[in-house]
């Protein structure tokens, strides 16, 4: 193989550069203001402002409201990661066996991944709302008193079933391409060795979607932490009652309409900290019952 030789060794770095300062504009700067800004006590308007060392880190791990915010989120990412990632491989499963107009059917369930989550927020006021929503009948007409505007688990309810759907198309495609992705010689063998359908994917399907399954675990929990802000902010709102905040929602809640730039960061700082405990937890548990 021959190798790439440039006139000066400063021209590898001009490459680089672009990339490095779009980190470091984008995502070490700001991470490092929130440091800083979490051991801070500031004015609203930003006048004044007064070192106070872990005080809003003791304001908010002792408010309660942010102990509903944690509950909500990781009980709602979870919801979330299940359903899509459930509905998502029985879709690319069933699709995946189809012959006739099969790429009519991958196009129809692709759709949902073009639509931005504020787009689908809005979509689902229109669904779920009280005057002339479809599935807000529908779910009324079945006995249950649906109304998400009142009611924290109607609401919460509507927010993992909109925020399952955007994502089972982001699922759907992955998993269609890890199926495609194994070889026909294995699949004509298990034919053969097992004749249960069930056993057979269980067994054999399955676990050759374990680098794909890992993948949109990781992506999935992204989506549901960070990804849903437009889906809420367009919905609930954090409402009723502030039981529909995630971490993130929060943060800016906190933020950018209370104008609390220290206890903002602080929670940034903690969010930061769960994730990272969770990349962790996934790279050194789950990543070791992987095989590539």
């Amino acid at each position: 193989m021959k190798k790439v030789q440039f006139k000066s060794k400063y021209i590898p770095y001009l490459f680089v550069f672009p990339q490095m300062a779009i980190i470091l504009i984008f995502f070490i700067w700001p991470s490092a203001m929130a440091f800083y800004y979490s051991f801070v006590l500031e004015d609203a308007f930003g006048i004044s402002s007064r070192f106070v060392w872990f005080q809003n880190y003791q304001d908010t791990i002792f408010n309660n409201d942010y102990y509903s915010s944690i509950i909500f989120t990781f009980v709602f990412s979870a919801l979330v990661t299940l359903f899509s990632l459930s509905v998502g491989l029985l879709l690319a499963y069933k699709t995946n066996n189809i012959i006739k107009a099969k790429g009519l059917y991958r196009t129809l369930l692709m759709w949902p991944y073009a639509i931005a989550p504020a787009i689908a927020g809005l979509m689902a006021t229109f669904f779920f709302s009280e005057s002339h929503g479809a599935l807000y009948d529908f779910l009324n007409s079945l006995g249950w008193k649906f109304d998400p505007k009142s009611d924290p688990f109607d609401a919460q309810v509507m927010l993992v079933f909109v925020a399952s759907w955007k994502q089972i198309s982001v699922d759907f495609i992955f998993f269609l391409s890890g199926l495609q992705g194994i070889p026909k010689s294995i699949m004509e063998a298990s034919l053969i060795d097992c004749k249960s359908a069930v056993k057979r994917f269980w067994t054999i399907v399955f676990p050759l979607l374990a680098p794909t399954t890992f993948f949109l675990l990781i992506t999935n929990i992204t989506y549901s932490f960070f990804d849903t802000f437009g889906l809420i902010d367009t919905t609930t709102r954090g409402t009723p009652m502030g039981e529909t905040r995630t971490l993130a929602y929060k943060i800016y809640q906190d933020g950018f309409l209370g104008a609390d730039i220290g206890g903002s960061s602080a929670q940034s700082v903690i969010l930061l900290l769960f994730v990272l405990i969770i990349t962790i937890f996934q790279f050194k548990y789950l990543e070791k019952r992987i095989h590539y």
